[in-house]
């Protein structure tokens, strides 16, 4: 009985044992584990390097595109300067149809001056040769009356 009771004394102790690997892992779960954490931080690093990678590219790029944007509104900007330019011709232009136009409104001015002068003048001038015609024909007339009449 003595041996019946090591045994079952020493059995305890192997149920216990397995009871408790059972439960607790032993160090190749934990090895497993540990490297299965290892390749995950080494993904996340090399994804890490990935998208450092790429945040270079896109920084890159965009540096690139901003220059040519940049070349592109200094173009822009040299085409508004020509178009200011053209508005300040087109100015002066404008200026010069102004001055043209106050000279042939003053040429207009002394024009009509002149033509009303000259119609009084030309006025004056039919007038006086239509008395003059007037008196000739009433002279006329008068002659032919005499000479009827026996005056002449």
């Amino acid at each position: 009985m003595e041996k019946e009771e090591k045994k079952g004394k020493e059995a305890i102790p192997t149920e216990f044992q397995t009871l408790i690997a059972g439960i607790f892992p032993n160090t190749r779960y934990f090895d497993a584990r540990f490297d299965l954490l290892q390749v995950q931080i080494d993904e996340l690093k090399k994804n890490q390097d990935d998208l450092k990678t790429a945040l270079k590219d896109i920084k890159d790029d965009m540096n690139y595109r901003f220059q040519q944007v940049d070349k592109r509104f200094e173009q822009v900007d040299k085409r508004f300067e020509q178009v200011d330019k053209r508005f300040e011709q087109v100015d002066k232009r404008f200026e010069q149809v102004d001055k043209r136009f106050e000279q042939i409104i003053a040429s207009i001015e002394k024009l009509s001056d002149k033509l009303d002068n000259r119609d009084k003048d030309l006025r004056n001038f039919t007038l006086k040769m239509f008395s003059i015609s007037i008196g000739i024909s009433i002279l006329g007339a008068l002659g032919a009356f005499l000479k009827e009449i026996g005056v002449f």
